[in-house]
């Protein structure tokens, strides 16, 4: 099957080799160039431009987005519209908000044009393990390209599926990576009480390998937290600074919205808030009042306790 890929960043690069190697023909662009040179040395078809990209593609087009949320993808989508014609379809891949993507799927049906939103799980191991893919669009154009989804799922009929209407592949994304949050703070938190108990001394790898096998609590994630503990348990290169990517905020404001209780994935969000403070003026406060009220010393910037 022929389809366009617009962003080459790692996702982008990963998922157009596994779809040439699938036996796809891919035509491929980038605002770098680099990147587009590494996909046509694959075997992908290179372009200089978005019209140059869809000039390549045979009709009814699909043209597979994967440039960050926000403004990246709004801009290209916008782009497209103007130049690909009725009966292609956008593919978003990327992780945009549900309600943006509701809105697009509308502004491109005005014009003809399909759109199928696909909240797309894997980071730098789909290559070799395969995407978890969440779609969302029209039932009949998404079977349409289902040839692209069984080659970049872990197998044809495992690890993808038709979630719903547009809009619902990146709403079923976003509520897996508010769970995501919850699993990695929880298995944060356990490994660090561990940790603490020093006069065990712990082998925390060692413990992480058992959990892998036969445990209830065993997962990928559990694999990748023995892969980051055996060079190091100490993580001593690593700083405690977590970023968020906005989706477990938008979970977040949606169980508000829908008036559903979410409270471990609320505090494993607001946890990822906590690492990026050097010093938290709230604990500075706590501190403060503790001394005001009972005379509990307090430890001044110098180090010493009063």
């Amino acid at each position: 099957m022929e389809l366009g890929m617009i962003g080459l960043g790692k996702m982008g690069a990963y998922m157009t080799e596994r779809l040439l190697k699938g036996g796809h023909q891919v035509v491929v662009y980038d605002r770098s160039a680099g990147p587009v040179q590494a996909a046509a040395s694959l075997g992908a078809t290179p372009s200089d431009s978005m019209e140059d990209l869809v000039a390549k593609l045979t009709s009814p087009r699909a043209v597979w987005v994967m440039v960050p949320a926000g403004a990246p993808a709004e801009s290209v989508i916008n782009g497209l519209a103007d130049i690909l014609a009725p009966e292609d379809t956008v593919i978003d891949g990327g992780n945009s908000n549900y309600k943006d993507s509701m809105r697009r799927a509308s502004m491109l049906s005005e014009q003809g044009i399909n759109f199928v939103d696909v909240g797309t799980s894997g980071g730098i191991w789909g290559l070799s393990e395969g995407y978890s893919m969440m779609v969302g669009g029209d039932k009949a154009v998404v079977n349409r390209l289902r040839p692209l989804f069984e080659t970049l799922a872990p197998g044809p009929d495992k690890g993808w599926g038709h979630v719903g209407p547009s809009g619902t592949g990146h709403f079923v994304k976003m509520v897996h990576n508010g769970v995501e949050y919850a699993l990695m703070q929880s298995y944060a938190e356990g490994f660090e009480i561990l940790k603490a108990k020093d006069v065990f001394d712990l082998d925390l790898h060692q413990i992480a390998e058992i959990w892998r096998y036969g445990s209830v609590v065993r997962s990928w994630l559990l694999d990748l937290t023995a892969a980051a503990l055996r060079e190091d348990q100490d993580l001593s290169d690593i700083r405690g600074w977590v970023a968020d990517s906005g989706e477990g905020r938008w979970t977040v404001a949606e169980a508000v919205d829908l008036d559903v209780p979410a409270p471990v994935i609320t505090l494993s969000l607001l946890m990822r808030f906590v690492s990026r403070q050097d010093q938290s003026y709230a604990a500075k406060l706590l501190a403060a009042l503790r001394n005001q009220f009972g005379g509990h010393a307090v430890l001044k910037e110098s180090g010493h306790d009063e």
